[in-house]
């Protein structure tokens, strides 16, 4: 696949350094970055940007991460390998990468779980997390950014 444009990030003056500014303050928002990465394959894989999802399993990789964790979180639910807080992350990234899919995109249930395993500062990350990972995704799918090809 060749992309269309190069990504926005970059074409845009300043672009790519306030997505790399909100990125560093999520990472320092208290949320295990584990648990950020698999929001972040999580949605990619929901928006279907090949781009993310390869820079998100590389970089997790990297990291420490499991092949079978990896592996395992398009089906997350029936998967054994993750814990009670990560699903509650996971269940949110659905949540608020699919705001379309229902009337009540984030239902209170989702919220509670998630609260349970998150101060407000934790949900704050998290939210944060989701919105600039669909941002980015948005950015890549609607260009055909490939993967595998730094972009940024």
């Amino acid at each position: 696949m060749e992309s269309r444009i190069q990504n926005p990030a970059v074409l845009l003056p300043g672009a790519a350094e306030a997505v790399q500014g909100l990125a560093a303050i999520v990472y320092r928002g208290g949320v295990p970055r584990t648990t950020l990465g698999l929001v972040h394959l999580r949605a990619s894989q929901i928006n279907g940007c090949s781009f993310c999802v390869d820079m998100g399993v590389r970089q997790a990789k990297k990291e420490g991460e499991t092949d079978e964790r990896l592996w395992a979180v398009a089906a997350w639910r029936e998967a054994p390998y993750f814990t009670d807080a990560e699903r509650a992350a996971l269940a949110l990234a659905e949540s608020v990468t699919r705001l379309s899919d229902r009337a009540d995109p984030v239902p209170d249930d989702v919220w509670a779980e998630a609260a349970r395993h998150y101060d407000e500062k934790g949900l704050a990350t998290l939210t944060a997390s989701i919105a600039l990972t669909n941002l980015v995704n948005r950015f890549n799918v609607a260009t055909r950014q490939p993967a595998g090809v730094a972009n940024w």
